[in-house]
């Protein structure tokens, strides 16, 4: 009789599981850090500058302040005959938008969230982290009966004065940690923009706004044409910018338009795409004076007595205050929490939830887009604007205390990481991590440690004939 043989029983795969802040691939990682140490050291210039605004809006020469900031300059019969501060949040920050749109391109082609599976985490934990702090504000003001007209403020995450905090408190970030945080503040932007471009545009001048839209189809056709020359472009940019400005649409618009127009795919013979040298190139022009001379010409409030228990008990400003510290912060971890709990993703086993909780309240740092928006929503009311403002500022202050706090009761696990992250034992110029699985690596560090091994051979000989030289009789 025949035994028949039991089926065979092929094992079932476990489904794979994706890592939520794993390890970036190294030209995600090395764009990345050029990226940040031009944003840190704006953030610093940007932290210089708001502290200059407020000492001089708060000292006897305050009324100097409200006079360059008032005065007006600029083509009239353009249509923009326009004050230093409004200069400054139109036209400058179109520079700061530029660059947004360009790294959202860049993120959607080449970066964090190019594969939807895996930008579906930050993109949630953005929507989230903007969704909770203006439902705090419009909370609050419902039931304090204030205006609902500011919902939109506490919404916005500041990168830079975030990374300044970081610098000032010394804390070295794991780079997946800081990919977190700069994906969150890009997404973040896009959804900015689009909350300017939807609920602050005023009456539309349509001849105007064609005439932007054709501009930026000449721009379009000439980035697809590989033309180049600074003076073909920034031209072009200007008259797109003035035309949407006198669109009625808010003039940053443009900069982001032609941002998210750029190329941001090297090809076969770059080395960069023409979006990541335009990037680099104009970045430091963003983050060095154009966001610096906004925060000097936006953030000069009066800080009185008085202006700072309104902060506290006026329901607009509170639910500003609330909706940074405590909006964000739960919005952008429970966003998170919620995705890798219905989504295969796990949390890096290096890191732990309470990471994510700082990063969400170093989130709450609203100021550059914040007082763009305060400015927009109270426009009709100069001493609301001001009292806004003040609440922006504590508000993003207290944020970075909390969040101070928070990172540096890790702050040795974040540095252990971080020179992990770093260690380059056969001076190659790529970290080891990244070499784990190349043959050759393992060669070099074999032989760099036979040299070693032979060094220290010599040296217990040498030290051995010492000993002995030393034992022998007089």
């Amino acid at each position: 009789m025949r035994h028949a043989h039991p089926p065979e029983v092929h094992p079932v795969p476990a489904p794979t599981t994706r890592k939520f802040l794993g390890r970036l691939p190294l030209p995600e990682r090395r764009f990345l850090t050029d990226a940040l140490r031009t944003e840190t050291v704006g953030g610093m210039l940007l932290l210089i500058a708001a502290v200059v605004a407020l000492v001089w809006a708060n000292t006897p020469l305050q009324e100097s302040y409200a006079a360059i900031r008032d005065f007006h300059f600029g083509p009239a019969a353009l249509g923009l005959h326009l004050s230093v501060q409004h200069w400054a949040a139109d036209g400058l920050l179109a520079v700061f938008f530029f660059v947004a749109g360009v790294e959202l391109k860049r993120e959607m082609v080449a970066g964090e969230l190019r594969n939807p599976r895996a930008a579906a985490l930050p993109v949630i934990a953005a929507v989230c982290g903007m969704a909770a702090p203006a439902l705090v504000y419009t909370l609050v003001n419902a039931i304090g009966g204030g205006t609902l007209d500011g919902w939109a403020v506490p919404t916005a995450t500041d990168i830079a004065f975030a990374l300044a905090v970081l610098a000032v408190i010394g804390t070295s970030l794991p780079s997946a940690l800081r990919a977190f945080l700069l994906t969150l503040a890009v997404v973040d932007d896009l959804l900015a923009i689009l909350i300017i471009a939807v609920f602050f545009t005023s009456d539309l001048n349509f001849v105007a706004l064609g005439g932007a839209v054709a501009g930026l189809a000449v721009f379009w056709v000439l980035v697809r044409k590989n033309v180049r020359g600074w003076y073909v472009y920034v031209p072009l940019a200007l008259v797109i910018w003035g035309l949407m400005y006198n669109s009625g649409i808010h003039a940053t618009i443009a900069g982001v338009a032609m941002g998210l127009m750029l190329r941001c795919t090297p090809r076969e013979d770059e080395e960069h795409s023409p979006g990541e040298r335009v990037a680099h190139l104009i970045r430091p022009v963003s983050a060095g004076l154009a966001v610096p001379l906004f925060a000097l010409f936006s953030a000069g409030v009066t800080l009185s007595g008085g202006a700072m228990s309104d902060v506290f008990t006026q329901p607009v400003t509170l639910g500003v205050l609330l909706g940074l510290v405590a909006g964000k912060a739960f919005g952008i971890f429970g966003g998170t929490w919620l995705t890798t709990r219905f989504t295969r993703a796990e949390l890096n086993p290096d890191l732990r939830w309470p990471d994510v909780f700082a990063l969400a309240t170093l989130a709450g740092i609203g100021f550059t887009v914040s007082l763009l928006i305060d400015e927009l929503a109270f426009a009709g009311d100069a001493t609301l604007t001001d009292e806004v403002k003040a609440s922006i500022l504590i508000g993003s202050l207290i944020a970075a205390v909390l969040a101070s706090i928070l990172l540096k009761m890790r702050v040795r696990h974040y540095q252990a990481l971080c020179a992990e992250e770093d260690r380059d034992e056969d001076h190659d110029g790529v970290p080891d991590v990244y070499e784990q699985d190349d043959p050759a690596y393992h060669l070099r560090m074999a032989e760099i440690h036979e040299r070693k091994a032979a060094e220290h051979r010599e040296r217990a000989r040498l030290a051995g004939a010492s000993r002995d030289e030393g034992d022998r009789p007089a």
